[in-house]
């Protein structure tokens, strides 16, 4: 296994960067599955693995930061609207909401998607939600009243999806596992 290694929490596969190493787990871009790769993760490291499309493209044609790693994405969860809350409250701007409703109750929502994506764009994020929804996605195409919310070990951004363009909100949602469900462990 002398094409494979691990430098700077990117994982090297013979000369490619694959993927990166993020607390105990690797997050590796699918086109580089073989029993190889998996067998070095697990076995000699001990990380589980989670393959997902994009990580390549997105390490490489990253710029990177001041010592020499792309940024790392955070996971994404999809909060919308339960189906039994006041349907007035469904589709409508921040700031009707705010009028008529107050603040986003985390009480309100539930999540419908909770992953790794291949970007933290919001503009990326909201595009695939309506034309390519992930296989594992419950909810309708994304829209006005849904939170975006990316996270990392370090804590949470939530996003309510406005009229135009995304705000930023303080929104406390109910404690949830850090972690995607789209953790394929190998």
């Amino acid at each position: 296994m002398n094409g494979i290694s691990i430098k700077k929490d990117r994982i090297l596969f013979y000369g490619n960067t694959a993927g990166y190493v993020d607390g105990g787990k690797a997050v590796v871009d699918p086109i580089f599955h073989c029993e190889e790769l998996k067998d070095y993760l697990t076995v000699k490291k001990g990380l589980t693995v989670q393959w997902t499309d994009g990580v390549y493209d997105r390490l490489a044609n990253s710029k990177p930061d001041m010592d020499g790693n792309a940024p790392i994405l955070k996971a994404c969860r999809i909060h919308q609207l339960k189906p039994e809350v006041d349907v007035m409250m469904k589709f409508i701007g921040y700031d009707e909401l705010l009028e008529r409703f107050g603040e986003p109750n985390p009480e309100n929502y539930r999540v419908v998607y909770d992953g790794q994506l291949e970007t933290n764009d919001l503009d990326a994020i909201y595009e695939k939600f309506n034309l390519n929804h992930p296989p594992d996605y419950q909810g309708h195409s994304l829209s006005m009243s849904d939170i975006i919310e990316l996270y990392d070990d370090s804590g949470s951004t939530f996003y309510y999806v406005d009229r135009f363009g995304f705000k930023e909100i303080d929104f406390q949602a109910p404690a949830l596992k850090q972690s995607s469900t789209q953790d394929m462990s190998l």
